[in-house]
């Protein structure tokens, strides 16, 4: 069966144009004007925009945490991924076992059976001897291509600055590119006993323990590291503006240093922690300043930093109280579990069904962003840097029909009802947003059809999904 888009205007992260686009099976066949394949479905696309389906980089389903788990598993945040337009997610597996082989085993067994959109998995390391250096190696036989490191979270999740620099010596030998969670964990624990020993229990505490200079200085370091080892480095979810100054200063000498920034730094700040409800933006690191958000901002449009993940890791906010999600009760703990004091609040948040509308209508129609850099910032650039272009992230001939009709004028007010992650609560509850996904489709199936006609409705399924094996990426 083929199906054939007419009259779009195409936008992709260089250009935009008007074409037909015809899909054969999984694959985008052909662009061309005026193209005529009889016996094709057609679907009058007169007034929208195409794009490639955004590819997140960063999201964490059904991770534990605290005594519980985040809230979307790898069905329901997939569902959330692909009604806000997003059809690759690449997921993060945990080094809960003695190799990285079971490891990554045991994250497939989670993922496989549920999975509704394409998605890939980063290997975090986060305990470090001579075997796992030695299987480090054999990672891209595995289809994972790069890693993630942390300089917070002692005794649990960090590595020294020597394991860090064996890591990415390894990963430069190996064509792996290497993730760091910035923070100085050291002054977080320091803050943190000093905060709860003074009876600071409450979510602003969050954001005053954890300081920005400690991300400031832990971004340099990591690019130092890069420098000493020739290793390719990525910084994840940037969140203040110091950071975005470190990482223009090594790009600007030549180090091979890429970032990422997600919604949630561009809107909100340290202010949000101390409403009633403030627990509902803990995530790490924390939310900033007004001053961050902006110098973040600027960082995108100069193309400073080069991707909008969302370190998607939803919690309810009352796990006590049931929510029906495709018709059934679902109640998982959640925030509530921090009431009486902020360490034990579940650190993140809901937001891979939001980053691309949310950031239409903020950052395009607001003129922050071009459209270009917006397909650039959500598509291309992920899928170039994690290995997976022109397969994803692209409008070309052999490219995966992953493809998002977008109508630019439907209006609507957004939240938890739009959204469909799998929690009680979203942080743009309420917000007016100009643009939206009127149809997905996931390799040529379509799978959200969000016109106004038919209304909202789901067409994927478990398992439709499929595992990315990538390759070695390039640096933006």
């Amino acid at each position: 069966m083929s199906t054939l888009i007419k009259s779009a205007t195409l936008l992709t992260a260089s250009d935009t144009f008007s074409a037909d686009i015809l899909i054969e099976g999984e694959k985008i066949a052909a662009l061309g004007a005026d193209l005529n394949i009889p016996g094709a479905e057609v679907i009058d696309a007169s007034g929208k925009l195409v794009m490639p389906g955004g590819v997140d980089p960063h999201t964490h389903f059904d991770l534990p945490m605290f005594g519980t788990v985040s809230s979307d598993d790898h069905y329901t945040g997939h569902k959330a991924a692909a009604f806000g337009g997003t059809t690759t997610v690449i997921d993060f597996i945990s080094q809960d076992y003695p190799t990285l082989r079971a490891s990554a085993d045991a994250w497939h067994a989670k993922a496989d059976p549920k999975a509704a959109v394409d998605f890939g998995f980063h290997m975090n390391i986060t305990r470090l001897d001579d075997s796992i250096l030695e299987e480090m190696g054999h990672l891209p036989g595995m289809g994972i291509t790069s890693l993630k490191v942390f300089t917070a979270y002692n005794n649990r999740l960090r590595l020294s600055d020597g394991d860090i620099y064996k890591v990415m010596r390894i990963a430069r030998e190996r064509g792996l590119l290497t993730l760091l969670h910035a923070e100085n964990g050291d002054v977080i624990d320091l803050l943190v006993a000093e905060a709860l020993a003074a009876g600071h229990t409450t979510p602003e505490w969050h954001a005053k323990t954890r300081p920005a200079w400690g991300a400031v200085e832990a971004t340099l370091r990591g690019a130092a590291l890069a420098a000493q080892t020739g290793a390719p480095l990525y910084i994840v979810h940037m969140n203040v503006g110091g950071e975005v100054d470190q990482l223009r200063y090594v790009r600007e000498r030549g180090l091979p240093v890429m970032g990422e920034t997600c919604p949630q730094y561009l809107f909100f700040t340290e202010d949000h922690l101390r409403r009633p409800d403030g627990a509902k933006w803990v995530c790490s690191p924390p939310m900033r300043t007004a001053a961050d958000n902006l110098r973040l901002w600027e960082g995108l449009k100069d193309q400073t930093i080069q991707t909008i993940g969302t370190d998607h890791c939803p919690f309810f906010f009352d796990g006590t109280k049931a929510i029906l999600y495709e018709g059934k009760s679902v109640a998982i703990p959640g925030k509530e579990l921090g009431s009486d004091n902020f360490t034990k609040i579940p650190n993140g948040l809901p937001g891979v069904g939001d980053r691309l509308p949310v950031l239409w209508t903020y950052g395009v129609r607001a003129g922050r962003i071009t459209p270009n850099q917006f397909v650039a910032l959500m598509c291309t650039n992920p899928a170039k840097i994690f290995g997976l272009y022109p397969r994803k992230g692209a409008l070309l001939p052999g490219s995966d029909a992953d493809i998002v009709i977008w109508d630019p004028e439907q209006r609507l007010t957004y939240g938890v009802a739009h959204a469909h992650h799998r929690t009680d609560y979203n942080l743009y509850e309420n917000w007016e947003l100009v643009g939206f996904p009127e149809k997905v489709f996931l390799r040529g199936q379509l799978i959200v059809d969000n016109t106004r006609s038919e209304g909202d409705r789901w067409l994927g399924k478990t398992g439709m999904g499929r595992f990315l094996m990538r390759s070695e990426g390039t640096f933006v």
